[in-house]
């Protein structure tokens, strides 16, 4: 399939932003403040303002050191975002929320376990190079960042120097801190939020965050300013920009109607959007009967009516029975996702899934 998001614009490779703040002395200054506010941590909306720099746990049980759980070429991220050969991920430990249903449990609520995978800044430097260089990943992906923002700047000023050029891409739930996300101002190059939720008493019951929905909307408005609508390549490679996921979840508790019109109406009808189908009950959510079922076919279906409805043409939606494909385990030894089997479409371009709305076994 195509994968270029075709009414999207295209420009030749950017040199990303973070190399000029490098040069002018800007990266370094960021860096260092915001490790000073790791002193009395207000890096995510927790705000627990423990002293990380002498390792007192907050929230998110995570000190002076990121918590790096894994490091790969990622091939099952958006087309615009794993390309060819693959998204370069490194995949922070620990959360910030507390998802019933998340499928990195593994490493996003075993805080005890994941204490024996801090890594020091030098040596994330060194893992990133090697994406970039060894592996000829795309970008640098940051999943989970939220409460390692002054880790991973710091990372990025030791790499500059080393020669790192991709584009690095911001992979969060969310629930981030504007003040956090403002240092984060050219540097990062694409944002790639969730939009899980349009109520706080499911973000509540479900992920711990009681006031998700005005942080994670606050959020994106600052990241579409900072970067605008996606930008691709002349191979469809993702240079710069906002794309926001939303998975549908079942029994309509991720509130897509209200959510997806939030953002067109109110943010921008040109955002770029991936619909994702792959929810599965991970964790604890087999045991909480709203969220015990993966969705169904009818659910799929009026979230790609109201796309449809809404006239949201930028962007892609994951093909029903795709949720076992995206799986992983990080308890594996090497790569935490095995290749999964080949499908005629895994990530389709809207313009695709609108023109068979009603039979989303047989797009073309």
């Amino acid at each position: 399939m195509g994968c270029a998001i075709l009414s999207q614009g295209t420009c030749d490779v950017m040199e990303p932003g973070y190399v000029a703040l490098y040069h002018s002395g800007e990266l370094e200054r960021r860096a260092q403040f915001l490790e000073a506010r790791l002193a009395s941590c207000d890096i995510c909306p927790r705000e627990c303002l423990v002293n990380r720099l002498e390792n007192e746990p907050g929230y998110c049980h995570s000190g002076r050191l990121a918590i790096v759980s894994a490091v790969c070429a990622h091939q099952g991220e958006e087309p615009a975002i794993s390309g060819a050969r693959g998204s370069g991920a490194v995949f922070f430990g620990n959360c910030n929320m507390r998802c019933v249903y998340c499928q990195n449990y593994q490493i996003s609520q075993n805080w005890k376990k994941q204490k024996s995978k801090v890594m020091d800044c030098h040596t994330l430097a060194r893992r990133m190079l090697c994406l970039q260089n060894e592996l000829g990943c795309h970008n640098i992906n940051f999943v989970s960042p939220s409460h390692f923002v002054p880790q991973l700047v710091r990372a990025v000023l030791e790499a500059v120097p080393m020669g790192l050029q991709v584009p690095l891409v911001y992979n969060t739930n969310g629930y981030d801190s504007i003040a956090s996300l403002k240092e984060l101002n050219g540097i990062i190059s694409i944002y790639l939020p969730d939009l899980r939720y349009a109520s706080d008493n499911w973000a509540k019951k479900f992920s711990g965050a009681s006031d998700y929905v005005a942080r994670v909307r606050q959020a994106i408005r600052e990241m579409y300013q900072q970067v605008g609508d996606l930008v691709v390549d002349e191979d469809g490679l993702a240079q710069k920009g906002l794309i926001v996921r939303h998975l549908i979840l079942p029994n309509g508790l991720a509130g897509s109607e209200e959510s997806l019109t939030w953002l067109v109406r109110e943010l921008s009808p040109t955002v770029t959007l991936s619909m994702m189908s792959q929810y599965m009950p991970m964790h604890r959510a087999l045991r909480i009967a709203m969220l015990s079922r993966t969705i169904s076919v009818h659910e799929y279906e009026t979230v790609l009516q109201l796309l449809a409805d809404l006239g949201v043409e930028n962007g892609w939606v994951q093909e029903m029975g795709a949720a076992e494909d995206y799986l992983p385990d990080f308890e594996r030894e090497g790569h935490p996702f095995l290749p999964r089997p080949e499908r005629t479409e895994e990530h389709i371009p809207f313009q695709d899934a609108g023109a068979n709305i009603n039979s989303p076994y047989n797009l073309v």
